[in-house]
C-alpha cells in the first residue's frame, strides 16, 4: 500500500464499492475497508436456513440496478453478474383469485386494470417510455452540477411525480390500479399522502417497462462480488474483517469516503451533532424460507412474477404504512413484499425446492415477532403456504441492524424516504456528499438518490471526490 493513498472508502455495499470502483477508473489509488468478513451491505446472498438454499438476505429483485446509469457504464458481466428476468417484473393478487400485474408490455399491465383504468395508465407512462434511460440518469445524478439533458422531459416528470401518491391514484377509478400502484410506493415504506411518493411508484412502474425487475443469477452477492473483483483488477485493495471506529485507525489518504450511516460517521469522524436533525423511517420484519415447492399462489399471474406485493386494497396498504411509521405496533394486516428468486433462477434452491423472501414493514426499532401476522396475510393469497415451508430465517429490526449496521433501527433505506428529505439527504445542502471535514465524504443510500441497490449514491459522491483531488 503506498504510504499516502489517494482515497479510503468505508463500507463495501454497493455504494461504497460503486464510489471505489469510479475513482480506481480514473487512476487514483482506493482502499477499501469493510466491517464484515464479505463485500455486500446490501447486496449479499448466504445460506441462512438449509444447505443448498441460498437467500438474499436483504434486496433480491432490481429494477433500480439495471436500470442505474452507474452499473450500465461498468463491465460487470465480464465478472460473472448476469441478470434473470422473470415471466412477469410483478405481480399483485387480489382476495378472489386474480391479480393486476407489472408487466414488460405496458398494454399487459393497463390491460390487468380493467377497461375503465386502461386508458388512464397508458397516459399515464407513455411520455415517459421512450426517454427512460435519459430521464433516470437526469434525477439519479449529481445534484445542480449539471444541466439536465432533458429539461422538459424531467419537468414534466415532476409536475406528474412531487404530488402525493394519493393525488395520482384520483387518475383511476377502479381499486386494482390503485393497489398495485400504492404497493410500489410502498417500496421505500413511505405514507402514501408523503411528498414525490408519486415519483417513486411511477420510477418503479417505468423500470419494469423498460429494463425489467431482473434478478441476478446465483443471487445479489454476484453484484457486489462483480464490483469488487473490478475493483481489485483496475489496482484497488479490498480489507474485510477491518471494522473502523475512528479516522486514526485509517491509513493516510487525501480523501475519505463513507459508505455508512450519517450517525455512524458523526461518531467515527467527530462531527457531533452535524447530523443529528436526520431523520430514520420505520423498520421491517424480514423471513427467509426454504420451501419444498413453489407458493401455492391462488392467482396464476402471481405464479408466474419475480416479486409479488401483498395487500388486499390501497386502504390497507396505507393503514399498514401510516401503523409502521407513527403508531408504536406492528400492523395487524402488514403490506408484503415477496420475491421468489427460485422461479427464474434454479441455482439458487435443491431441484424442486424453492427460496422465498418476504417482509413487512414495522416501527423503528420494533422487537416483536411479525411471523404469524406474515404467514396469515400469504395464505390469504396462497392457501396452504405453510405446509411448503421446510425452515425459516427471521430478522426483525435489532437483528437487520447488527447484520448491517447502516439499517439503523431496520431502516433498510438507511433513513426516511418522506418529506424533503426524500430528495434532500442528509441534510438541507447543495453539497449533500460533502461533510465538516474537506477531506470527508458521504456516498451512501442517505445521500441522493437515496435507497436501492443502484450504486448512483457512490457514482455521485465519486465525482465529488475526484474533483477535490484535482485541485489538490
Amino acid at each position: 500500500m503506498p504510504s499516502m493513498l489517494d482515497a479510503v472508502v468505508v463500507g463495501a455495499g454497493p455504494n461504497g464499492l460503486t464510489a471505489a470502483v469510479e475513482l480506481a477508473r480514473r487512476g487514483f489509488s482506493v482502499a477499501l475497508f469493510e466491517a464484515k468478513g464479505t463485500v455486500g451491505g446490501g447486496a449479499r446472498t448466504e445460506e441462512l436456513t438449509l444447505p443448498g438454499f441460498r437467500h438474499d438476505p436483504c434486496s433480491a429483485a432490481h429494477p433500480l440496478a439495471v436500470s442505474s446509469p452507474a452499473f450500465r457504464g461498468l463491465p460487470l458481466e465480464r465478472y460473472g453478474l448476469e441478470w434473470l428476468h422473470p415471466e412477469l417484473p410483478m405481480a399483485h393478487p387480489f382476495p378472489g383469485g386474480t391479480a393486476a400485474v407489472l408487466s414488460r408490455s405496458v398494454g399487459e399491465t393497463a390491460a390487468s386494470f380493467g377497461p375503465r383504468d386502461a386508458g388512464a395508465y397508458r397516459r399515464l407512462v407513455t411520455p415517459f417510455l421512450h426517454r427512460w434511460d435519459t430521464l433516470v440518469r437526469d434525477f439519479m445524478s449529481l445534484p445542480l452540477t449539471a444541466l439536465p439533458r432533458d429539461p422538459v422531459t424531467l419537468a414534466r416528470f415532476g409536475l406528474v411525480g412531487l404530488p402525493p401518491s394519493t393525488w395520482l391514484a384520483r387518475r383511476f377509478r377502479d381499486e386494482r390500479a390503485r393497489t398495485l400502484f400504492a404497493g410500489l410506493v410502498a417500496h421505500v415504506m413511505a405514507p402514501l399522502s408523503g411528498f414525490a411518493t408519486s415519483a417513486i411508484g411511477l420510477v418503479f412502474a417505468l423500470a419494469a417497462h423498460t429494463r425489467g425487475w431482473p434478478v441476478a443469477r446465483g443471487g445479489s452477492q454476484a453484484i457486489s462480488d462483480a464490483l469488487a473483483a473490478y475493483l481489485r483488477e483496475l489496482g484497488g485493495t479490498v480489507h474485510t474483517d477491518y471494522e473502523v471506529k475512528r479516522l486514526d485507525d485509517l491509513p493516510p489518504a487525501r480523501a475519505y469516503v463513507f459508505d455508512t450511516s450519517p450517525t455512524a460517521l458523526a461518531r467515527i469522524a467527530g462531527f457531533g451533532d452535524h447530523y443529528a436533525r436526520y431523520r430514520y423511517g420505520p423498520g421491517v420484519f424480514k423471513i427467509d424460507y426454504a420451501l419444498d415447492g413453489p407458493v401455492p399462489w391462488t392467482a396464476p399471474e402471481a405464479r408466474r412474477a419475480g416479486t409479488v406485493q401483498i395487500g388486499a386494497d390501497s386502504a390497507e396498504i396505507g393503514a399498514a404504512l401510516r401503523a409502521a411509521s407513527r403508531e408504536k405496533h406492528a400492523p395487524d394486516a402488514p403490506f408484503l413484499i415477496t420475491v421468489q428468486p427460485s422461479v427464474v433462477d434454479p441455482t439458487r434452491a435443491p431441484e424442486g425446492k424453492h427460496v422465498f423472501w418476504a417482509y413487512g414493514h414495522v416501527p423503528h426499532g420494533w422487537t416483536g415477532d411479525l411471523t404469524d401476522a406474515i404467514e396469515r396475510q400469504l395464505e390469504r393469497f396462497a392457501p396452504g403456504f405453510r405446509d411448503r415451508v421446510l425452515a425459516r430465517a427471521t430478522a426483525g429490526p435489532p437483528e437487520l441492524a447488527a447484520r448491517n449496521a447502516n439499517y439503523v433501527g431496520g431502516d433498510i433505506a438507511t433513513g426516511a424516504v418522506s418529506g424533503l428529505q426524500t430528495l434532500l439527504r442528509p441534510k438541507l445542502s447543495l453539497f449533500p456528499y460533502a461533510t465538516p471535514h474537506p477531506a470527508v465524504f458521504i456516498c451512501s443510500q442517505a445521500t441522493p438518490p437515496g435507497p436501492g441497490v443502484h450504486g448512483m449514491p457512490g457514482h455521485n459522491a465519486a465525482k465529488a471526490v475526484w474533483r477535490r483531488l484535482r485541485q489538490t
